[in-house]
C-alpha cells in the first residue's frame, strides 16, 4: 500500500472538515497534524479559517485548548434535541449550575476550593456533572495528597453555545477575586 500523502493544499481545509464530521468527539490538533501529514501551525490556522466559514452555517468549530470538534450551532439545539428525542432532559440542580460556574470560571479547581467557595459539600453536585459529561478531572494539584483538578469540557461548550472556554461573559467588577483571591 502506498504512502498517505498530505492533501493538496486547495483540499486540506475540505479533508479536515471530514475528519472533525466523522470524529466522535474532541481531536487534538496534533493527531490531526499527523493523520493529514501536514505541520501542526498549517492545522491551526485551517481550523481557524474553518470555524470563521461556519459562523454562516448550522455547524461550528470549537476550541478548548488543543482539542477541536465539529457540533451543531446553538441555536439549532432545540430542534436537533426533538430530532434526537432529546427535548425532555433534566434540568440541572441549582446546586449543579452553581458548582459548574464556579469550575468553569476558576479551572482548574478542587473539588475542596468549590466546597469552600459554595459553603457546602459539592460531591453530589459536581457528581451530576461529570456523569453528564459537562465536567472531567484535568490533572492533579501539587498539593498534598494530590487531590484532582477539575475543568470543563468540550461538551460543556457545546451545551452552552461557547466556542472555546474564553467565550463566558466576563464576571461583574465585585464578584472577580482579588490578588490573594480575596474580593475587593
Amino acid at each position: 500500500m502506498p504512502r498517505l500523502q498530505p492533501p493538496p493544499a486547495e483540499r486540506l481545509k475540505a479533508v479536515l472538515e471530514s475528519l472533525l464530521f466523522v470524529a466522535q468527539g474532541p481531536v487534538d490538533v496534533g493527531v490531526l497534524a499527523r493523520v493529514l501529514r501536514v505541520e501542526t501551525g498549517q492545522v491551526e490556522e485551517t481550523v481557524e479559517s474553518l470555524a470563521a466559514e461556519c459562523h454562516e452555517r448550522g455547524i461550528r468549530i470549537l476550541r478548548d485548548g488543543r482539542y477541536v470538534q465539529m457540533v451543531t450551532d446553538p441555536e439549532a439545539a432545540p430542534y436537533v434535541e426533538r430530532l434526537l428525542g432529546m427535548d425532555h432532559q433534566q434540568r440541572l440542580s441549582h446546586a449543579a449550575l452553581e458548582a459548574l460556574a464556579i469550575i468553569a470560571y476558576r479551572q482548574p479547581i478542587t473539588r475542596a476550593a468549590i466546597d469552600a467557595i459554595r459553603g457546602v459539600n459539592s460531591d453530589r453536585a459536581v457528581g451530576t456533572l461529570i456523569a453528564r459529561g459537562l465536567v472531567e478531572e484535568v490533572g492533579r494539584a501539587a498539593t498534598p495528597g494530590h487531590p484532582a483538578l477539575l475543568g470543563t469540557t468540550v461538551r460543556f461548550l457545546e451545551h452552552f453555545g461557547l466556542e472555546s472556554p474564553q467565550d463566558l461573559p466576563p464576571l461583574p467588577q465585585e464578584d472577580r477575586p482579588g490578588p490573594e483571591g480575596e474580593k475587593p
